[in-house]
């Protein structure tokens, strides 16, 4: 992924800092009302049976309290990623057992596998560090999330 991605796959109003709900599936609800919002979602229920349906395949929490609830589904218009980060954590099914309190919901358009592998592999490549987890707990504004992340792609 490309740092300038980030202008196109995370715009401001897919960034929320308000604490999440604290249950998994009402977390991703809360992400997918946020991209609906910002008009990239054509087909709520659609979008949110894809990402349940994931769910159960699988678990999307991978570890160092990271979430990364993700779909492909003609529900959405264009590539998206919102994010949301919670004080208390959610339950995500990770594998170490600690609650995510940084959680990226993935959307991608039906058929666009190489979209969808290559976002989920920079995210993940990019979390690995702590020092980027640490950036994302600390940014006070939507842009400090943005840029912490476009730092963190390049």
């Amino acid at each position: 992924m490309d740092p300038n991605d980030i202008d196109t796959l995370l715009p401001r109003d897919l960034v929320s800092l308000e604490e999440p709900p604290a249950e998994k599936e009402a977390c991703i609800e809360h992400l997918l009302d946020t991209a609906v919002q910002a008009g990239r979602v054509k087909d709520r229920e659609t979008a949110l049976d894809a990402l349940l349906a994931r769910e159960e395949e699988t678990t999307t929490g991978v570890g160092m309290g990271i979430g990364i609830p993700h779909a492909q589904t003609d529900a959405v218009t264009q590539p998206t990623v919102a994010f949301v980060r919670s004080e208390r954590g959610v339950d995500f099914d990770a594998m170490d057992d600690e609650p995510a309190t940084l959680i990226f919901m993935l959307l991608v358009p039906e058929g666009r596998d190489e979209d969808h592998l290559d976002m989920l592999s920079s995210l993940s490549r990019a979390l690995v560090h702590e020092d980027v987890r640490n950036s994302l707990h600390e940014a006070e504004s939507p842009e400090d999330i943005r840029e912490t992340l476009k730092e963190a792609v390049a």
